[in-house]
């Protein structure tokens, strides 16, 4: 399920801006970039089964690995795990109602404290 008009998607901000922010709501980049891309990730472990939010950007200009680039978010997607196949995000996947409402605060959180360091274009 992607998130549309979060706010977030084309947000530039410094490598090190957006990774101390998704930090702030428990979003993580453990192995999950190179040196153009970067997903944040986090996991949630319900009665209705594993989900992640994930967050994909890609760098505009410098390199992620040295921590010195400069990140274009993309759309937000809300996808459901599946052992051992992995993340669905399909249209066909049913996603609880308190959770997309959490994803959305999240969201919507990230997009204020980013505003501040967000580099127009």
């Amino acid at each position: 399920m992607y998130f549309e008009n979060t706010g977030l998607e084309n947000t530039r901000a410094d490598i090190q801006v957006v990774t101390d922010i998704m930090h702030k709501y428990d979003l993580t980049s453990e192995g999950a970039w190179d040196y153009e891309r970067v997903t944040f990730d986090r996991k949630f472990v319900i009665r209705e089964g594993v989900y992640y939010l994930r967050v994909f950007g890609f760098a505009v200009n410098g390199d992620i690995d040295a921590n010195d680039a400069m990140v274009q978010l993309m759309k937000p997607v809300l996808g459901k795990h599946y052992y051992p196949h992995g993340i669905e995000y399909g249209e066909d996947e049913v996603f609880p109602e308190h959770l997309v409402k959490t994803c959305f605060d999240v969201l919507n959180s990230i997009k204020a404290d980013l505003q501040e360091f967000e580099v127009r274009v």
